[in-house]
């Protein structure tokens, strides 16, 4: 299967110049998590912007100082197989469809799973794929909190447990990104100078101000933003009918359980992409 079969060719992209703001306005209001940049008045691709790279640089309000410039493409007579293996590679879940050096498509995990996973007779157990170290937190945990413990482990999503450790909702970078926003913090830094010895020296004094951005939450806590109506899989469920269970749910990733009910680790788009290569 060819690249231009699953591509999705209505693409959302940006514009250079730009800046965090637009970027981040048209991934709300898409619903989506990284945008093709390309030059303004053209379809030439010169980048590509995550709502990663937003969250990691806070401080930058540009979009050619935030957004990746060594690009991973593929071609639209590549096969999917192509696309996976890049992806895999490269730690991405997007890759750019470029033709003579322009944007004409863009495939995803998702795309892989939605469109072409799922009609594979691809027996595999989920079990070979799955992610085991999932970052887990109690739900009363204030969100400022839980967004540490999943950049620790440098992921995108979250799982929640109730007191007795039981699972009960997810959450994602974009759950995240929707209940935050950049302010600026200005700190006050003062050095003081003098010739020592000598009381009647004036000391001179260097102030230096600072001004930061950051990432600010509001204040809930992590069970007042997950999402609690969970698609599960369990360790033997086939790789068809977990991207199937995917597709139908329309999302990106699943907890999955063992034989007893228990949560032993999440299945991604990412990871089950590894099926076909």
């Amino acid at each position: 299967m060819q690249i231009k079969e699953i591509m999705s060719e209505e693409i959302h992209y940006i514009q250079v110049p730009g800046n965090r703001n637009h970027a981040m306005e048209l991934m709300r209001k898409n619903k989506v998590s990284g945008l093709p940049v390309v030059k303004k008045g053209t379809k030439k691709l010169v980048g590509i912007i995550t709502r990663s790279d937003l969250v990691e640089n806070p401080d930058e309000e540009q979009l050619a100082l935030i957004m990746t410039r060594n690009l991973i493409t593929v071609a639209p007579n590549d096969n999917i197989t192509d696309a996976a293996k890049k992806m895999i590679e490269n730690d991405i879940r997007r890759v750019p469809v470029v033709e003579k050096d322009e944007l004409v498509g863009l495939v995803t995990a998702s795309d892989l799973v939605n469109k072409a996973l799922w009609k594979m007779d691809l027996t595999d157990p989920v079990e070979n794929f799955i992610l085991r170290n999932v970052p887990t937190t109690w739900e009363r945990t204030p969100l400022n909190v839980a967004f540490e413990i999943m950049r620790y482990f440098n992921l995108k999503v979250l799982l929640s447990l109730n007191k007795e450790g039981k699972l009960t909702g997810i959450l994602t970078e974009t759950d995240f990104l929707d209940e935050s926003e950049v302010v600026s913090e200005q700190t006050v830094h003062n050095t003081s100078v003098g010739t020592e010895g000598d009381k009647w020296s004036w000391d001179s004094k260097n102030v230096l101000y600072v001004i930061k951005n950051h990432l600010k939450f509001s204040d809930k806590e992590v069970r007042d933003v997950v999402t609690t109506d969970l698609a599960i899989v369990t360790t033997k469920t086939p790789v068809k009918e977990c991207a199937n269970k995917m597709r139908q749910r329309k999302v990106e990733q699943m907890p999955v359980i063992d034989v007893e009910g228990e949560l032993v680790g999440l299945i991604r788009a990412s990871d089950l992409i590894k099926s076909i290569i």
